[in-house]
């Protein structure tokens, strides 16, 4: 007795995708063409698309600036906290702007005599 045969065309395996459909052709009016500078989407919206150049700003580290001005991290660490030193959370660490150190000192110098 012979087992009867399974057509392999009809088979289709559920893993397995089968081909896929092809696209529609895109039609040639479709197609995007360039616009005239009078054109609404030839405008620019908003700001302007070259941004204007930054200045640099350095940030220090709490150790570099407890080296800076000569005191440990933990009195650095007491200025930021206490908001007589701005500085930036980054992760779990802090960075001081190298502005914020310079603005700080000038500003906590006294003249003595």
């Amino acid at each position: 007795m012979t087992m009867p045969q399974r057509s392999t065309a009809a088979y289709v395996r559920p893993a397995v995708p089968g081909p896929r459909p092809m696209a529609r052709p895109i039609p040639a009016a479709a197609v995007a063409r360039p616009v005239g500078p009078q054109h609404p989407a030839a405008v620019p919206v908003g700001r302007p698309v070259v941004p204007q150049p930054r200045a640099a700003v350095t940030f220090l580290t709490v150790a570099e600036v407890a080296s800076m001005m000569r005191v440990s991290k933990m009195t650095v660490y007491r200025l930021v906290h206490a908001g007589e030193l701005s500085a930036v959370r980054v992760g779990r660490s802090f960075r001081v702007p190298e502005r914020a150190v310079q603005d700080y000192l000038r500003d906590a110098y006294t003249d003595i005599a």
